[in-house]
């Protein structure tokens, strides 16, 4: 089961960097109102990573909270497609997605395909009322590197929520 975990750290890290790099750093997208849609998808995203990642090491969702915990699985998946979408409708702007990012996108995608292989046998276990928590064994510094992404997920699902209903102040630090 630590390869569930260790797989998901991979993804954090990726799409950590995929945050502060490409969309902070190159495109400064809270700044564009152009990219409100897109930020409300990525909102809705971080959200939902932010609850995986603070949850899964320490929890086990056995019965039915193993059937939410797949519903926002199945959510991510769903706003992963649409943001595939709209960013390229959106990021004309900008010449459309950076290359780079284009490349850390099929990055990502193949850690998660590589993280839901994993994780659906350890999800079903838990809906049959089996399992256990997936942190047991795992090195600590993986648990809390785990649960400080899914602090920054929760920041950024806010702060990418804010920016996308075009309130100011969440487009700090660029200038407005």
């Amino acid at each position: 089961m630590n390869e569930v975990l260790w797989l998901l750290a991979v993804q954090g890290a990726l799409g950590a960097f995929d945050t502060l790099y490409f969309h902070e750093w190159k495109a400064r997208l809270p700044i564009r109102s152009e990219m409100r849609s897109e930020l409300g998808l990525h909102a809705v995203r971080s959200a939902i990573y932010g609850i995986v990642f603070c949850s899964l090491p320490w929890l086990a969702w056995t019965g039915a909270a193993a059937g939410v915990l797949a519903v926002l699985l199945a959510v991510e998946a769903v706003v992963t497609f649409a943001d595939f979408v709209v960013e390229d409708r959106v990021r004309t702007c900008l010449g459309g997605v950076y290359p780079g990012e284009r490349v850390m996108h099929g990055l990502m995608a193949v850690v998660y395909g590589a993280f839901m292989t994993t994780f659906v046998p350890v999800l079903y276990g838990w809906f049959s009322g089996r399992g256990e928590t997936l942190g047991i064994g795992m090195p600590s510094v993986v648990l809390v590197g785990l649960t400080a992404l899914g602090i920054g997920s929760l920041v950024s699902a806010l702060r990418d929520g804010l920016a996308a209903r075009g309130v100011l102040p969440a487009a700090w630090p660029w200038p407005g």
